[in-house]
């Protein structure tokens, strides 16, 4: 148990630190105001009008981040795949039923947001696209494994009972 909680927390850690420094460098946003329309989705979506850089929404600071300067916002990504990683191991470990929801749905909201991002003309959206679609196919495959490792269980126990 303590190296599941030794690796979880490097891995808060580094989340924590990429965070940071991914926000600092979406914060440019303020001062590009050609970007404004295009790269703050969130501010639209509180339907807040844009008059001057202050109105933008801080997690707009991310996907500015993401489109033009995408290695801290890669960071936070992978680690928090790792994060998910290290907690889906341990359930595989204690919980294998609960593991394949886990990594099934993992799975699906990296698909769905590789979806989302798909056909980005930067090279941060491509950079993103990629990390999310081979991640989501990743977990839906070890989803999946899970699930036949436990069939493949039942199935033996089943025919020891006969």
């Amino acid at each position: 148990m303590f190296k599941y909680m030794l690796q979880l927390i490097i891995g808060i850690f580094i989340l924590a630190v990429s965070t940071i420094i991914a926000w600092y460098e979406g914060s440019t946003i303020i001062e590009n105001s050609l970007e404004w329309k295009y790269s703050s989705p969130f501010t639209e979506l509180f339907n807040i009008e844009i008059t001057n850089g202050r109105d933008i929404s801080q997690l707009d600071y991310f996907v500015y981040a993401a489109k033009f300067q995408p290695l801290f916002p890669a960071i936070m990504i992978i680690s928090l795949l790792y994060i998910l990683s290290v907690i889906g191991y341990y359930l595989i470990k204690q919980h294998s039923k609960w593991a394949i929801g886990f990594w099934g749905l993992t799975g699906c909201i990296c698909i769905l947001l590789s979806g989302r991002i798909f056909n980005s003309p930067t090279i941060g959206g491509r950079i993103f696209f990629w990390m999310t679609a081979i991640s989501g196919i990743i977990s839906m495959t070890v989803s999946v494994i899970v699930w036949l490792r436990n069939y493949k269980k039942k199935l033996t126990v089943n025919t020891n009972k006969i």
